[in-house]
C-alpha cells in the first residue's frame, strides 16, 4: 500500500501514533471499556482509526466529538463528505484523512488486510477493541509487543447483564434523534442520556430506517458514487428506484432494477446488493427466481441488459470487493468469483449492446 492522497491536517502524522483496532463484529458490550480510553486519550499525540465497522464508525465520531487530533485512515477514495463532525474538525485542524492506494506489488490480497499491516507498521503503539481470536487481525498482532487491549470476555458479559432501564420519553427521543443527525455518535448520546449503549442502539434503529434498508441505500449511494457522477460525462444516471416492499410484495412502480443508465447512448440497468460475505447460492441470497425472472423480461421489455453489483465485506458504504455480472438463467456464485471488478472502467467496458427486440 501507498499513500495517494492526504486531506486535512499533515503535521499529525509526524505525533506519536496510537492504532485503534477492533473486529468486524465487536459486541455492543465492549463499548463501555472502548470509549473510556478515548476519554483518557492523551492530546499530545495522535489516535489512527478506520472507518469500517459500526464500532470504528462510533470510535472516530466519539475522536471527533472528544477533540482528540485524529488521523482517519481510507482506501480508493474519502467518501463521508457530509458527516458534519469531520467537517468542524477539518476546519479546525484537529483532523487527517489519509487515503491509501494498492500497488501492484501487493499482489490480490484483501485491501483491509493490507490497509491494517502497512498502517500497523506506521504506528508507534496499538489499541485493542475486541479482537476475535480467529480473525485475520488476531494473526497480525502476533509477536507485536506495543498492544494494549481494552476488553475481556469477563468484562463483556457483566455489561450484557447488567439492569434493562425503563421506557423512552419524547423529550429523549427528540434529544437522542437531535444528536443521531449531527454525527455527534453512540458515546455522546450515552452521556447525554445516560442509557446503556445496546438501549441506544436498537432505539435508534427503531426510530430511523431499518438496518437492511439502510445498508441497501448506502451501497447504492456507494455505487453511484463509484461511477464518478456527475463527473463521467459519457455516464448519466436515469432513474434511481427507492425499494418500498413487504417481503414477496413488490409494487409494479418499484420493482424496476435500482440504478438505470445511459452509458455512450447504450442503456443498461444496476440491481444492487451487498453482503457481509460472499453467498453460497444466487437464489436463496441474492436474487430470487421470481426477482430473476421479472429483470429478464424488463431486460427484453426495455431492450437493455440487467446487471448484478455485488459489494461483499467491509461495510455498505465501503466494500472490500465488488462483483459485476449480467442477470441470466446460468447466473451463479461461480460466475460472480470470475467476475470481480475494482473502478469503474471496469464495469462500462463489460456493457454489451441490447439484443434487438
Amino acid at each position: 500500500m501507498k499513500i495517494a492522497e492526504t486531506i486535512g491536517n499533515t503535521e499529525l502524522w509526524k505525533r506519536q501514533k496510537t492504532l485503534f483496532l477492533c473486529s468486524k463484529h465487536a459486541p455492543l458490550a465492549c463499548h463501555e471499556r472502548v470509549f473510556q480510553w478515548v476519554e483518557s486519550f492523551d492530546k499530545s499525540g495522535c489516535a489512527v482509526c478506520f472507518n469500517t465497522s459500526e464500532l470504528e464508525e462510533e470510535m472516530l465520531k466519539a475522536l471527533l466529538v472528544w477533540r482528540v487530533p485524529t488521523v482517519l485512515v481510507v482506501t480508493k477514495r474519502f467518501r463521508d463528505n457530509y458527516n458534519v463532525q469531520i467537517e468542524q474538525a477539518l476546519k479546525e485542524n484537529r483532523l487527517l484523512i489519509v487515503v491509501l492506494q494498492r500497488e501492484e506489488s501487493d499482489g490480490k490480497g484483501y485491501i483491509a488486510r493490507l490497509r491494517n499491516q502497512y498502517v500497523i507498521g506506521q504506528v508507534q503503539h496499538i489499541v485493542c477493541g475486541y479482537i476475535n481470536p480467529n480473525g485475520s487481525i488476531f494473526g497480525l498482532l502476533a509477536g507485536h509487543d506495543n498492544v494494549k487491549y481494552l476488553v475481556d470476555r469477563k468484562a463483556m458479559k457483566a455489561a450484557e447483564e447488567a439492569s434493562k432501564p425503563y421506557r423512552w420519553t419524547v423529550a429523549e427521543d427528540k434529544r437522542l434523534l437531535r444528536m443521531f443527525y449531527e454525527d455527534m455518535g453512540i458515546h455522546a448520546i450515552h452521556n447525554a442520556i445516560n442509557r446503556p449503549y445496546s438501549t441506544i442502539y436498537n432505539r435508534i434503529k427503531a426510530l430511523t430506517i431499518s438496518d437492511e434498508a439502510l445498508k441497501g441505500r448506502e451501497f447504492e449511494d456507494y455505487v453511484v458514487a463509484f461511477f464518478d457522477l456527475p463527473h463521467n460525462e459519457k455516464l448519466t444516471l436515469k432513474e434511481w428506484r427507492g425499494d418500498k416492499i413487504l417481503p414477496g410484495v413488490y409494487p409494479e412502480n418499484n420493482s424496476a432494477p435500482d440504478l438505470i443508465f445511459l452509458y455512450d447512448e447504450q442503456p443498461f440497468a444496476v440491481e444492487c446488493k451487498w453482503r457481509s460475505h460472499m453467498p453460497r447460492e444466487i437464489e436463496k441470497e441474492l436474487l430470487p427466481p421470481d426477482r430473476q425472472r421479472f429483470f429478464l423480461q424488463y431486460a427484453k421489455a426495455h431492450s437493455l441488459h440487467v446487471y448484478l453489483l455485488v459489494g461483499i465485506g467491509g461495510l455498505p458504504s465501503d466494500p472490500d470487493k465488488l462483483y459485476f455480472a449480467p442477470v441470466s438463467e446460468s447466473l451463479s456464485i461461480t460466475t460472480f468469483q470470475q467476475n470481480d471488478i475494482s473502478t469503474s472502467t471496469d464495469i462500462l467496458q463489460r456493457i454489451r449492446p441490447a439484443e434487438p427486440k
